[in-house]
């Protein structure tokens, strides 16, 4: 046993994996993930429409209330990986259920939070419980659909998750302007406690593809506290060299994170795969790059079109939801596109567009027409919707069979990391323009020079993303003419001369 690894193994070891003990339901499981991929994006997109009303009922600043979308992220990056290994481990469906049964209680408690910090520390466990969530609900569905029907589950789940995003500006707004926003918790629980009947009465299996192996506890607390060091310091950063030297820390912790697990016997992420395949690696890393680049740009928005053009949030959030209902729509033509065509090159034209949403996103001042908003929101919805899909089919197609498991778990890790890279840049502008002060009239300059900066350091990492998307397809090109010695043109690789 490595040392790295938590000396506790879970029943059975050393017994083969067995199959689930009775028939499941196809239909309760795909119902069951596919209410769970609404909520936890609808948990994001609604409550970011609702941070000013949060703000002001609550007497918080901007830093803080930066910190009640951060929190969550900042959770749901720390424990993907944790769940999604002890569920390998322990049971996906005893992992899932704990989740669901975790993130609705605290979603009903969220509803009754008499301060900001009360706030932010719940977002936090809720955080924690849709981690458990999301990393077992999809392997969950993988192990009971056969693969011939796994390609039309995935486009259900995926328009399942729009359809979150898509109507959460649209709820929580609603909710916010005419209930409170306290009634944007309280719709949570409907399909929690629904989403909980089915597992309890329909999803009797149990799956555990790691059964008896050890859990690397060590390699879990050095990830979780790059995270949370992270998270720390760049909230604070106004505060001095303490904030700078905890930043710097976690940037070191993530390094000796990659050291250990690359000298683990049982990772919690398989980090040599990262190291061996360069497709792989790119099309992870272009799916960090453009989470990091677009997750904070609808925060700003929500933000900008309340306290600056003065919406209400039912109005913001009907503004707002052209992006995410854009992305719905296309995302299954993006990914009918990477059957004919280089998923990667699909996914190069929907990072450059993203690109050129955030480029003009970042001269939206304070006189800035609706017209221009609106095509902000366009360009993003379609370089995002052609960009997703074909993005995780490329990391998929360029694994084997046997690591499709660790394919789907680093999806999900890219996109948390993403989102979470993102609120951080956005707690940092903030430190550095507004220190502690509340959006207000009186603050208006300082918070738009905040988000001029933010998306100008978006659309920079955007054109970063880019070069990386491009890199992948010259990496595809070289290695089709190494193994067939025939470029992708189709033309004979090299001279007369040279053959």
């Amino acid at each position: 046993m490595s040392p790295a690894s938590f000396p506790f193994r879970a029943p059975g070891h050393g017994d083969a994996p067995r199959p689930a003990p009775a028939p499941v339901s196809r239909g309760a499981v795909l119902f069951v993930v596919s209410t769970s991929m609404i909520l936890m994006p609808l948990m994001m997109s609604a409550v970011g429409v609702s941070l000013p009303a949060i703000g002001r009922d609550l007497a918080a600043t901007a830093m803080q209330v930066g910190l009640v979308e951060t929190t969550y992220v900042m959770a749901l990056s720390v424990f993907l990986l944790i769940m999604g290994r002890l569920g390998d481990i322990f049971g996906r469906r005893r992992l899932f259920l704990a989740g669901l049964v975790l993130f609705t209680a605290i979603t009903a408690v969220l509803s009754l939070s008499q301060s900001i910090r009360m706030v932010i520390g719940l977002r936090f466990l809720q955080g924690m419980g849709a981690a458990m969530i999301v990393a077992n609900s999809f392997a969950i569905m993988l192990e009971v659909f056969p693969r011939e029907e796994r390609g039309r589950t995935i486009g259900i789940v995926s328009a399942a998750a729009y359809a979150g995003i898509s109507c959460g500006p649209l709820i929580g707004g609603f909710l916010t302007t005419h209930f409170g926003w306290r009634w944007v918790f309280l719709m949570v629980l409907p399909f929690g406690l629904s989403a909980l009947l089915l597992v309890f009465t329909r999803l009797r299996g149990e799956w555990r593809s790691a059964r008896g192996e050890p859990f690397d506890l060590r390699g879990s607390l050095v990830y979780g506290g790059a995270i949370v060091l992270l998270t720390l310091g760049s909230s604070h950063l106004d505060e001095g060299a303490w904030a700078w030297g905890t930043l710097a820390a976690g940037l070191v912790c993530g390094g000796l994170f990659l050291w250990l697990e690359s000298h683990t016997r049982f990772p919690l992420l398989e980090v040599t795969l990262l190291s061996r395949n360069r497709l792989f690696t790119l099309s992870c890393l272009s799916a960090l790059v453009n989470y990091a680049s677009t997750f904070g740009v609808l925060f700003f928005l929500g933000l900008y079109l309340q306290y600056v053009r003065g919406l209400t949030p039912s109005d913001a959030g009907l503004l707002m939801i052209i992006q995410p209902v854009i992305q719905m729509v296309l995302s299954p033509i993006g990914g009918r596109l990477a059957d004919r065509f280089p998923a990667e090159r699909v996914a190069t034209v929907g990072m450059v567009l993203c690109a050129v949403g955030l480029g003009v996103a970042a001269f939206i001042g304070q006189d800035t027409s609706t017209a221009l908003t609106v095509t902000v929101l366009v360009l993003l919805g379609v370089g995002y919707g052609l960009f997703a899909s074909p993005n995780a089919s490329a990391i998929v197609g360029s694994v084997e069979p046997r690591q499709l498991g660790v394919a789907s778990g680093m999806t999900s890790t890219m996109r948390t990391l993403g989102m979470m890279a993102s609120m951080i840049v956005v707690t940092i502008v903030f430190s550095v323009f507004m220190g502690g002060q509340p959006v207000s009239a009186a603050t208006l300059p300082g918070f738009l020079s905040a988000m001029r900066t933010a998306l100008w350091t978006f659309c920079a990492l955007c054109a970063a993303g880019v070069l990386l998307s491009l890199g992948r397809v010259w990496s595809k090109g070289q290695e089709q003419v190494m193994l067939t010695g025939t470029p992708c043109d189709g033309t004979p690789a090299g001279t007369d001369a040279d053959r």
